[in-house]
């Protein structure tokens, strides 16, 4: 089943070598030529294109490895005035170098599926990850190497459930080193390495008293400087080169405003859009002297707004960066909390999840396309629960179950925020695919994704009892959704009939051009917070539930 699924994801990633590519595709074709023709030296500080290096070290070796096949292939490629080269070569080349990486995927998820169990509904994993939707939109249509990336991780996850904390460690501070989005997890890390690695006892709470005696310094020397020698390796060039604070400041571009160009699906997508409304309201009605609302009319042509500078709000508050690094760190600190006073792996993947929502839901000029942090690692939370549950044997649906692993079972609830999260974080990548050759494709791979992997979890969701009068015949996707969440999940029609058909028959292309953008945004936004809160109440939820039981 593995190898049929790896046969067909790669043959649809070829059939999709036509279609659009982002700037992005140039960015990576520039950054083969910086790491070719230049030496190490000019890296961080060639600017002959607006698309300037700015991944960590680790992600520029990886594109100096590739440009060697480049040159070979096309000397032009790798010609750093070259600028917008594209030929039928170049594309065929790169779009190849991204189905060859994703075997770093491909290679995680067998790991994965072996460890976790439960081997005969593992092409549910293979399905919501193999063929995943946003990987497929992201990376083999507008062009990046998140497969790559993503495998990296699982690899560590995969480790951290085995046991192998070390290891697991160090592949996270490598990934680090390749892309630095990955911070946004991890805390996550932090807090369970430090517990479950440099601790005694870790699978239980420790007494104040008992702190130093548990405490494993040997560890915590081998952690530390297992990772110090990961950076080094990374940054000890640039460090000789005296070219940090350089380094840094490709890395970390703060001078860019609140929001995207695109508005990803987080809170600041709702308050930029009630903001909109208040403008409205303020502005037309007199409801702006009844409440003593006051007006900044340096908001109102501002539309988009956030692809640089500061973000102007017309009537609400505005929001610094200050903010929401403030916002992201108290979402993320109780599930942190948790994590590190009983550090299980159920706990500490639900960690991972919660750490990336809260930088996802409330960080700063956040891109449409981190939803995949989220979406990624609650499939591998699923993965997990998969395996704890019952070999479709009995056991009230719904019900918390615990296997011999320590891991609960799936839950109607899991499934639930799960498909809603994925429906709505890529259903807010579609903007990214603005061409009309592209819309049938991302409509037909989300929608299909969403039936397969939604009908199959159904299936892993352990059975009621006996005498429940259950019947197989009641089984359906959408069997254990709310009426609300039905509704949510249908509604995702007109809404995009209106944005990808209606709206350019009744307005044109040109007037109110940023609404159809607007409504997909704010319709996802209200998905994926909701999906959000559904996954916090289940993990907090369970977590009490299992103390209590063990405390029985």
């Amino acid at each position: 089943m593995q190898t049929s699924l790896l046969v067909i994801s790669t043959a649809l990633k070829v059939l999709l070598f036509p279609t659009y590519h982002s700037t992005d595709f140039e960015v990576h074709r520039n950054w083969l030529a910086i790491t070719h023709s230049l030496p190490i030296s000019q890296w961080y500080l060639e600017k002959t294109s607006e698309w300037t290096l700015d991944y960590p070290p680790f992600f520029a070796w990886f594109e100096k490895f590739m440009a060697m096949f480049a040159a070979h292939v096309d000397p032009k490629i790798v010609q750093v005035d070259n600028l917008g080269y594209d030929t039928l070569a170049t594309i065929y080349f790169q779009r190849t170098t991204v189905i060859v990486s994703e075997l770093v995927l491909y290679w995680a998820l067998q790991r994965m599926l072996t460890v976790m169990g439960n081997r005969p509904l593992q092409k549910i994993v293979n399905w919501s990850l193999i063929l995943n939707p946003g990987l497929l939109m992201v990376d083999n249509m507008h062009f990046q190497y998140n497969g790559f990336l993503y495998g990296i991780l699982v690899h560590s996850l995969v480790d951290a459930k085995q046991g192998k904390l070390l290891r697991s460690g160090i592949l996270f501070a490598a990934l680090l080193n390749f892309k630095h989005i990955y911070l946004y997890i991890a805390p996550s890390y932090f807090a369970f390495l430090l517990r479950a690695y440099c601790f005694e006892n870790s699978e239980n709470s420790i007494r104040a008293r008992s702190w130093i005696s548990a405490f494993r310094p040997l560890n915590f020397l081998k952690l530390g400087f297992s990772v110090i020698v990961v950076f080094a390796a990374s940054l000890g060039p640039f460090v000789a080169l005296n070219q940090l604070p350089q380094l840094a400041g490709r890395l970390f571009p703060f001078k860019r405003g609140l929001t995207h160009s695109y508005w990803a699906a987080n809170f600041w997508a709702l308050y930029s859009f009630a903001d909109r409304i208040m403008i409205v309201l303020v502005s037309k009605t007199p409801l702006g002297q009844y409440f003593n609302l006051s007006l900044d009319t340096a908001a109102l042509s501002a539309t988009t707004r956030g692809l640089v500078g500061d973000t102007a709000f017309g009537v609400l508050p505005t929001i610094t960066a200050q903010h929401t690094l403030l916002i992201t760190v108290l979402l993320q600190i109780p599930s942190l909390i948790s994590v590190f006073r009983k550090p299980s792996f159920d706990r500490f993947i639900g960690s991972v999840v919660l750490s990336a929502f809260a930088s996802f839901l409330a960080g700063w000029h956040v891109h449409e396309k981190a939803i995949l942090l989220v979406t990624v690692t609650m499939s591998v939370a699923i993965a997990n629960q998969i395996g704890a549950s019952p070999s479709m044997g009995s056991g009230a649906a719904g019900a918390l179950v615990e296997s011999k692993s320590g891991s609960t079972a799936l839950t109607p609830r899991d499934v639930r925020s799960f498909m809603i999260v994925s429906l709505a974080g890529y259903i807010g990548l579609w903007p990214l695919f603005f061409t009309r050759q592209e819309t049938l494709i991302k409509v037909l791979i989300t929608v299909m994704w969403f039936v397969v992997v939604g009908t199959g979890l159904d299936q892993c969701i352990p059975k009621p009892a006996k005498d429940s009068g259950f019947s197989s015949a009641r089984r359906s996707l959408l069997r254990h959704f709310t009426t609300l969440e039905r509704l949510y999940v249908f509604g995702c029609v007109p809404v995009q009939l209106y944005v990808n058909l209606v709206h350019e028959l009744v307005f044109g292309q040109e007037q109110l051009a940023f609404l159809p953008l607007l409504l997909t945004s704010v319709y996802a936004a209200v998905g994926v917070v909701y999906g959000w809160l559904l996954y916090s109440a289940t993990y907090f939820s369970s977590s009490k539930a299992l103390e209590k039981k063990k405390t029985r």
